[in-house]
């Protein structure tokens, strides 16, 4: 049985080599979790812990039992990993469908006369879809942070804070050529990582 785990904001546990994984990795990770490699596990929980945190606290709007529902599933995948069929879908949808069926089962119980239609999500497409952009989203944090320093802070400038090119500039003294350089030079590199 595996230790308990991080909780999955805990940048400490995250694997940098994250966005080089595919499905194909996925079913590899859950054939080593048959054979009881705990290590498979770890890096399945990196790869998928928050957004099945995410979509638990969505329904439950309580961390606790939102944190409850991801360590349970994961302690279900340890224990039954052929839970998973790999031909009804990817690994994330399944997993986004499952937080979300077991949220919904833990207000069943916590409030048995209300609504759970309340706390419908979107359709299971549209889950496959939230989870494989999740995934994507994962995998682009994942390699802006091995870009080089200034790479990556030009980025951040660009991307999160909507800044121009000019007034990163500005705002960090380096030449207007020097930070569209770097943008440059850090998208070609998201790229590459992203076709890798």
């Amino acid at each position: 049985m595996p230790q308990d785990f991080a909780h999955p904001n805990d940048d400490a546990t995250r694997s940098q080599d994250r966005y080089v994984l595919s499905d194909a990795d996925d079913m590899s990770l859950m054939t080593r979790i048959e054979s009881g490699q705990q290590e498979a596990l770890s890096t399945l929980f990196d790869r998928y812990g928050s957004l099945v945190y995410s979509v638990a606290l969505r329904v439950l709007k309580d961390p606790g039992d939102a944190e409850d529902v991801m360590q349970d599933i994961f302690i279900q995948i340890w224990k039954n990993p052929t839970t998973f069929v790999s031909g009804r879908g990817s690994l994330g949808g399944w997993l986004l469908v499952v937080a979300r069926n077991r949220s919904i089962d833990v207000l069943r119980r916590r409030k048995p006369y209300e609504d759970v239609e309340l706390f419908a999500l979107p359709g299971s497409s549209s889950l496959t879809n939230e989870a494989e952009r999740y995934v994507l989203l994962e995998r682009v944090r994942s390699i802006v942070q091995s870009l080089p320093e200034e790479q990556k802070h030009s980025v951040e400038l660009a991307f999160f804070e909507g800044l121009t090119h000019s007034e990163i500039a500005e705002k960090t003294g380096d030449p207007l050529g020097t930070v569209k350089t770097r943008i440059r030079l850090a998208l070609i590199t998201i790229r590459k990582a992203l076709k890798a």
